[in-house]
């Protein structure tokens, strides 16, 4: 049994929208086909992007999309992917099974689908391979309204309007594949590099992003904050759910019991990650204002039979829900820091919102989670009084109606019966489940609608107490309204 008490003068902050952040990279089909096709594709597309996948994610409000990397923006030379389509140059995707890139998207598709989203803007620049004045030139490039030679290659290019650049990252992965760095050195080159990102709107600063640690590296985090903390905005952390060790990826489907215990394991490390990291960062920002940026997170997966192991395809099952609604639940605990989240990835690539196959597309269990977690982008966090059991997670925000309420189950076979207390009148409830019956079930191709979202209406209440029976295996999403 669990139990939940709202006071609702207990509050933690807003809850940024942009912790329901998406990454987007140029590997395997994460672009092509998952979201490009060309206009000229038979698939119904709307100048070069899929309309159904846009359709999709038009539901999940996606808030931000970091592009074109992860480890291929250290080696992305953003003039390679401007221009008419026919002239652009092909190159080597070293970084995701050597495959030709054709640089058929670039800047100016990347924002044709943020329009279509209705999404800000990352932009995560090469560091490790790049130069200042080409990073410096590609924000100038973007951003500037006027006569510069950037902004009048972007006219020439078919966009006279600039661009606006909310965020922008300084590299990736510096300590790993974005360089091999020391933090000593990485935080003299940050320092260096966003000296050149200029805000050529004052009303509207680029936020900068520092590459912040890799999991558990606290000695990263120390030397960035301490030598370069007054020039960043934001810093990053990457952590992955692992079944076992990174060395040994487990399979999706099929996996024993055991390792959905493991899985779920790996994932709540993200909230010793937070507290210690944030920790550190108290010590030179006391005043709380770089944000924590958890710009690669989800679920990391042995890629499916009969498919290229470097395009990292995996399939996505009740499991990953519960991945999803764990470490959504931690990001909102920690309010106070996490500013922006990016799941990896959006499209065909690891713990995906969505999965296609030529006019295919398939919703996965993780795509429901978001769409059922709509309602806590910018709520306010509320700080309760919580007795949960051992499987279960919540997390509760306050909006306009009332409290917002997301649960997680993840035992494998027992429900669990849960009461929650409100300082509040409750007028009504309402509710959404999604669940599984196996601990792999999942969505795909044949049958697309396996695991889906449905009303959830085993609840009752009193004026000041609501009871639910969550099943196994579900997230439950309760509107507790309190309000006329």
């Amino acid at each position: 049994m669990s139990y939940i008490s709202i006071d609702s003068q207990r509050e933690r902050g807003k809850i940024s929208k942009y912790i329901y952040g998406q990454f987007s990279e140029h590997l395997g089909h994460g672009i092509y086909d998952g979201l490009w096709v060309g206009p000229d594709s038979d698939i119904p597309n709307t100048n070069g992007i899929r309309n159904d996948v846009v359709s999709a994610l038009r539901a999940i409000n996606v808030p931000v999309l970091r592009w074109p990397g992860g480890c291929f923006a250290d080696t992305y030379h953003w003039t390679d992917g401007i221009g008419p389509a026919s002239t652009r140059k092909r190159i080597v995707n070293t970084s995701w099974g050597s495959v030709v890139e054709n640089n058929h998207f670039g800047t100016h598709e990347y924002f044709e689908l943020l329009k279509q989203l209705g999404a800000d803007a990352y932009i995560n620049g090469n560091l490790g391979s790049g130069t200042v004045q080409e990073m410096s030139e590609w924000v100038e490039y973007m951003t500037f309204n006027g006569t510069s030679p950037m902004a009048d290659l972007r006219t020439a290019n078919g966009h006279k309007d600039p661009w606006q650049v909310k965020f922008f990252g300084v590299g990736n992965e510096s300590w790993g594949g974005g360089g091999n760095m020391r933090p000593e050195y990485y935080a003299d080159l940050y320092r260096q590099y966003q000296t050149f990102i200029n805000s050529y709107d004052a009303d509207t600063p680029i936020y900068k992003i520092a590459s912040g640690p890799n999991v558990d590296d606290y000695h990263w985090m120390d030397v960035l904050m301490k030598n370069a903390a007054p020039y960043m905005d934001g810093i990053s952390l990457h952590h992955y759910a692992l079944a076992s060790a990174w060395e040994d990826k487990r399979p999706a489907l099929d996996f024993p019991e055991s390792e959905w215990f493991s899985l779920i394991k790996s994932a709540q490390k993200m909230d010793e990650l937070i507290t210690k990291h944030s920790t550190i960062m108290d010590k030179y920002d006391p005043q709380k204002r770089i944000g924590l940026i958890v710009d690669e997170w989800g679920s990391w997966l042995r890629a499916e039979k009969d498919t290229n192991p470097a395009f990292l395809y995996q399939q996505n099952t009740i499991r990953d829900a519960m991945i999803a609604a764990i470490t959504l639940h931690i990001f909102q605990k920690h309010v106070d820091r996490v500013q922006m989240a990016n799941i990896a990835q959006m499209v065909n690539v690891l713990q995906a919102m969505l999965l296609t196959d030529g006019t295919k597309l398939v919703k996965t269990p993780t795509y429901y989670v978001f769409k059922m977690f709509t309602k806590h982008q910018e709520a306010i966090a509320m700080d309760t009084f919580d007795n949960l059991s051992d499987t279960t997670s919540a997390s509760v925000s306050k909006n306009a109606d009332g409290y917002f309420i997301s649960l997680c189950n993840f035992g494998l076979s027992a429900p669990d019966d849960i009461t929650v207390d409100v300082d509040t009148a409750i007028k009504s409830v309402s509710g959404t489940v999604l669940r599984g019956l196996r601990m792999d079930d999942h969505n795909d191709f044949e049958h697309p609608d396996e695991v889906k979202s449905e009303e959830f209406s085993t609840t009752s209440f009193q004026p000041h107490q609501l009871k639910a029976q969550i099943p196994p295996m579900s997230v439950v999403t309760l509107q507790v309204n309190t309000n006329k």
